[in-house]
């Protein structure tokens, strides 16, 4: 890189990337995986350039996201550090301080939308628990959504798609008649946030979301954001205490104050300060994320083994009650959010090593176990017959299985070197649509068929 007042001129993103090919070729990654990964790393560099990142720091980061940690990553980050010295940071720019203030006024209208219904009457999240859960990802994610679109330009009809989602989300939160207490609309509670991710990641790619690298980009995005959001919230969790407890100390009491307005107001707004703080401070925690996902994938793919084992040891079958049925689906979508996240923090261009074994071990785990789960629905379905809960388990169970079973396929031809990662990356990137559109259905058929109950 060139240095100002050296004379020599800058060097363009292409320069740098022939550099980086030279280097690829010397690691002897393939002339169709560097293609790969070079589409790949000019997609970072693009999203985060129009995130308002300048070109040195887009391309480092870009370097570090693609998982390209080598040589020439180490001499670029060596060379950045050097010329940054002194120089203003990039969060506090003129433009990083209008895109702070943006992300705190939409942080103030996801909590101003989550406490509006009880100003204009419809009762507090405590004795209206039902509607504000139903709502709550719309509360959310609808300014978590505006935040993006902003951030990354997008046109008027590039916007259509996901506040198209946002605004059938709202009716069908909403129109229906749910009995109290009703499954389908738990059901709703918990399957809208899902879709409504997915229309947010419409708008993280730039609208770009035929891409499997973006979508990529965006599974990253999700770990590094679930990370600062439980941060956040922890931090969140011991302000309260302490709080709580300075105040009774000279009695007063502030629980309720902090319960029913900081606390929910703040849970709400943390959505996008987190989404904020990955976006303009990258290098926080996507050192540290992909750490978790190497120490956590052989912890979770040793105990579905043992737990596996155990079961057959015990000689435990498929009879399983509705709370054991419950935790183990509660087990495969935390490892598999887990598998997901470990996939996009690899190095692309690495050759197949101990962590990989890991994960395919982890994935072959993951398919029996969700086997296992999947003939206990057919027994408790076969037995009582289908309602609401048992019909959505069954289909996320069987559609989990289909990706699984594909990844592990993949997983394993890599191993044998009969396939490259990227086609991995491709699967899980193609597969999320699936799990979007099953949210959906579950949202919109399932209060009618199952009668709002």
């Amino acid at each position: 890189m060139s240095h100002a007042g050296s004379g020599k001129r800058p060097e363009s993103l292409d320069d740098r990337i022939a550099r980086w090919r030279a280097e690829l070729g010397r690691r002897g990654v393939s002339t169709a995986e560097g293609e790969a990964l070079e589409r790949r790393l000019r997609d970072a560099v693009a999203g985060l350039a129009q995130a308002g990142l300048t070109l040195d720091e887009a391309y480092l980061v870009a370097l570090r996201r693609t998982g390209q940690t080598g040589a020439l990553a180490r001499e670029v980050a060596l060379e950045r550090s050097g010329e940054a010295s002194g120089a203003e940071a990039p969060g506090w720019s003129r433009a990083g301080r209008f895109e702070a203030a943006w992300a705190l006024t939409m942080a103030v209208a996801a909590a101003v939308a989550f406490k509006l219904p009880e100003l204009l009457g419809a009762g507090s999240f405590v004795e209206n628990a039902e509607f504000y859960a139903r709502n709550a990802g719309l509360f959310a994610l609808t300014p978590l959504a505006v935040y993006f679109a902003w951030k990354r330009a997008l046109r008027v009809r590039q916007c259509i798609p996901p506040a198209g989602a946002f605004l059938a989300a709202a009716v069908f939160a909403n129109i229906y008649p749910f009995a109290e207490g009703a499954a389908t609309g738990l059901l709703t509670a918990i399957h809208l946030p899902i879709a409504l991710w997915l229309a947010v990641g419409f708008t993280y790619v730039g609208g770009r979301w035929r891409s499997a690298e973006r979508r990529m980009d965006f599974i990253r995005f999700s770990g590094e954001w679930f990370v600062h959001y439980v941060l956040i919230a922890l931090g969140g969790g011991v302000f309260t205490g302490l709080t709580i407890g300075m105040f009774a100390s000279i009695g007063v009491d502030v629980e309720v104050l902090l319960t029913t307005w900081v606390l929910p107001c703040g849970a709400m707004g943390a959505v996008v300060v987190s989404a904020w703080l990955v976006e303009t401070r990258p290098g926080v925690v996507e050192n540290v994320a992909p750490v978790l996902a190497r120490v956590f994938t052989p912890l979770f793919a040793l105990a579905l083994v043992a737990l596996l084992a155990t079961m057959a040891w015990l000689g435990v079958g498929v009879d399983f009650d509705r709370d054991l049925l419950i935790g183990f689906d509660l087990i495969l979508v935390v490892v598999f959010g887990l598998l997901l996240y470990s996939l996009s923090a690899r190095d692309p261009a690495s050759a197949p090593g101990l962590f990989d074994g890991f994960r395919l071990l982890l994935l072959v785990s993951m398919v029996a176990v969700d086997a296992v789960a999947l003939a206990a629905i057919a027994a408790r379905i076969t037995e009582f017959g289908f309602t609401a809960n048992r019909t959505a388990a069954l289909g996320e169970n069987l559609i989990l299985l289909v990706n699984l079973a594909r990844a592990a396929w993949l997983d394993g031809r890599l191993f044998q070197k009969r396939a490259a990662f990227p086609d991995l990356e491709r699967w899980q990137a193609g597969y999320l649509p699936v799990f979007g559109a099953w949210a959906g259905l579950v949202v919109v058929a399932f209060p009618p068929l199952f009668g709002y109950r």
